[in-house]
């Protein structure tokens, strides 16, 4: 872990934040190009830019895949698209911050992809980006990577570059009126894991510190408040002006972290898990959080007890709990019983049993996100957080 003053932070050109910033994408769009490509999520209705009309436009309903982004570059090439806007959810975001990225470099995305592919460094910049987060959860308005799924691989792997952030983040919290509450739950935990594993990080560095530990207030007293909000039957409900602000809050500092001093063992069993079943990525990382917390506490203690990290646990519970005379189980205990209020399911529900449990460890062990992690986990111990995610 990082304790002096030495350090780099990567982030996009501009960040707007706050209430009916959305509004202002139009201008954004056309001070840096004059033919976007528009990428939306699954519900494209929920946001209304007014460029629809004028632009094509590429729909995620799921993971975006390698498959996908090629074919959408492809596209952006034929229709002679100068800028890419995103606007969505983390998958959303990251298949338009990859084809972005494609569109002004030659060859395959396999050709870039770590892990699966060749992992060449993207040399030229692409298209200008804009990225407009619709939840608040994967911070990917703000990161230099855009995370893809193989299928033929069976794992989600990144495309990474410092030219692949956006030229323009718009996070504009009244976009989480109405998101259901599931996803309520499950991009809050996915935006609350990546506070805390760069507070715990090998990489930890001052900046990210204090981004860690303002989101973590805010996620803490929010979240779950945001979740038991009144929700009208089958849909999303209105989340308090106050609430909404945490959580987008929470989501953009917990991307600037990831993005800047690394995640770890939640991540790095994620990237694998996304690629094999159909879990989406949020509710992954929110199924392992106590967990892969319990195990990396009990490792500190009984490997490297004066590890900076160690200490770190102790802080941490007192962000969580509100308490500053806080114990670390007790920071644990507080996110076991999040997960549970939350109604977090296991990852058997999305078809992983305890026999598929062996060759994930293999893949998420070479996982990027894996190497930040505070010290290295074995074998037995990566076993554990995966058995009790079940």
């Amino acid at each position: 872990m990082v304790t002096g003053t030495s350090f780099e932070i990567a982030a996009p050109t501009r960040i707007l934040f706050g209430a009916g910033t959305l509004a202002q994408v139009p201008d954004l769009a056309r001070a840096l190009g004059q033919r976007p490509l528009l990428v939306t999520g699954a519900s494209p209705s929920r946001v209304r830019l007014g460029l629809e009309s004028a632009c094509p436009v590429v729909t995620i309903a799921g993971e975006p895949t390698v498959a996908l982004v090629r074919a959408a570059a492809a596209t952006a090439r034929a229709a002679g698209c100068d800028l890419v806007i995103a606007c969505g959810g983390g998958s959303a975001l990251d298949a338009g911050k990859a084809i972005a990225a494609l569109v002004g470099n030659d060859g395959d995305p396999l050709d870039y992809l770590e892990v699966v592919g060749r992992g060449r460094p993207i040399e030229r910049a692409g298209l200008p980006f804009i990225a407009v987060p619709t939840t608040a959860g994967t911070g990917s308005e703000v990161t230099r990577n855009a995370v893809l799924s193989s299928p033929e691989h069976q794992v989600k792997a990144s495309l990474r570059s410092p030219l692949m952030l956006a030229r323009a983040a718009v996070i504009d919290p009244d976009l989480l009126i109405g998101v259901p509450p599931a996803v309520i739950a499950s991009s809050g935990l996915d935006a609350l894991s990546q506070l805390i594993e760069p507070f715990l990080s090998s990489r930890a560095n001052p900046f990210t510190d204090a981004l860690a530990r303002e989101g973590i207030r805010r996620s803490a007293r929010s979240l779950r408040r945001a979740y038991e909000e009144p929700h009208p039957a089958g849909g999303g409900g209105v989340v308090a002006a106050g609430a909404r602000e945490d959580l987008a809050l929470a989501s953009l500092f917990g991307g600037l972290c990831l993005a800047n001093a690394g995640l770890g063992a939640v991540h790095g069993f994620a990237a694998p898990i996304g690629g094999t079943w159909p879990a989406p990525h949020g509710a992954t990382c929110a199924a392992l959080l106590p967990h892969a917390m319990r195990v990396n506490l009990r490792a500190l203690e009984t490997r490297a007890p004066a590890h900076p990290a160690r200490a770190r646990f102790g802080e941490l519970a007192a962000l969580l709990t509100g308490r500053a005379d806080a114990g670390a189980g007790e920071g644990i205990a507080w996110l076991d019983a999040l997960v549970t209020a939350l109604r977090i399911p296991g990852l058997a529900r999305y078809g992983m049993t305890a026999g598929d449990i062996p060759a994930l460890i293999e893949k998420a062990r070479v996982a990027s996100s894996m190497k930040a992690n505070p010290l290295p986990l074995t074998d037995d111990e990566l076993t554990e957080i995966a058995v009790r995610a079940l």
